[in-house]
């Protein structure tokens, strides 16, 4: 994803995970819960498997080299609510994830890395306190 209103990026190791899990699966997408446990990590899903509504915000769509689909990176509008003024990098590290996000059998998770975006120039940031 690029341009100005880029909310969510990935590290070239997510980037490089992703191609595989592609190959792999087909269509992906992401989805950050917010709960706790695992739903505090994104999880990779194969596109659809993974139902979207109301309570869901389109984040961002994560282009991928040599994947000809972008993955959609969905949120809960209630995290979405605590992290709108947050810049979000998908990272990949070892470890143990989740059963149901696709990367588990790899020996890796995905890892959410984040950063508060800068306002606008022409909008003021948060209060000094």
């Amino acid at each position: 994803m690029t341009g100005p209103a880029e909310r969510v990026a990935l590290t070239p190791s997510a980037a490089d995970l992703l191609r595989r899990l592609t190959e792999q699966h087909g269509p992906l997408m992401f989805h950050q819960s917010g709960g706790c446990c695992d739903g505090s990590s994104p999880m990779c899903y194969q596109r659809g498997e993974f139902r979207t509504g109301a309570s869901d915000v389109l984040l961002g769509e994560l282009e991928v080299p040599e994947v000809p689909e972008p993955v959609p990176f969905w949120m809960s509008v209630s995290q979405h609510a605590l992290w709108s003024h947050t810049h979000l990098t998908v990272d990949v590290v070892p470890g143990r994830g989740s059963g149901f996000s696709l990367e588990a059998p790899e020996g890796v998770r995905f890892l959410i890395r984040s950063r508060l975006l800068e306002p606008p120039p022409d909008q003021p940031g948060p209060p000094d306190g």
